[in-house]
């Protein structure tokens, strides 16, 4: 008969447990942040995301966007909603970031086309050899493979 008393404070404890467990799992649901493990996104992978949002957005020179963009404009823009500002041109991008080489480049780096020491356009690495960029006149923002071995890299600090 003591054995009695005991099973529903056990019943209470694992009803307890299974509604605290519920709540966590309901909460790494609602704020994948919170998920055990999980870490936050870097400034360049939300700046990769707010890039990638951009898809279909016309090219315009000198556009910083909301609904248009030219190169830079959209790494500018991409960066600022992801709370890092950076210089206007392509050029001064590359002059404010931490130059980092191929092997070392994650999503959310900048890849910066030269020819010769002239950098002449910018976009976002997105894995694959690829990348989120606003490419010229008569385009759209878009992914695609980096087309040349002409390039340097940067992460924004």
């Amino acid at each position: 008969m003591s054995a009695l008393p005991r099973i529903p404070a056990l019943v209470s404890r694992a009803a307890t447990a299974s509604a605290l467990t519920a709540a966590t799992v309901a909460a790494s649901v609602l704020v994948p942040g919170l998920a055990p493990g999980a870490s936050a996104a870097t400034t360049g992978e939300q700046a990769l995301r707010i890039a990638a949002s951009k898809a279909g957005s016309p090219y315009q020179w000198g556009a910083t966007g909301p609904n248009r963009f030219d190169c830079s404009g959209l790494t500018l823009y991409s960066f600022k909603k992801a709370g890092k500002n950076l210089p206007r041109t392509a050029a001064d991008q590359y002059n404010r970031t931490r130059h980092i080489s191929a092997g070392s480049r994650t999503p959310g780096d900048l890849v910066f086309f030269h020819s010769g020491s002239n950098v002449y356009h910018v976009g976002i690495y997105a894995g694959s050899n690829t990348i989120w960029h606003a490419p010229k006149p008569g385009t759209t923002v878009r992914k695609e493979r980096i087309w040349t071995g002409s390039v340097w890299y940067g992460r924004v600090g």
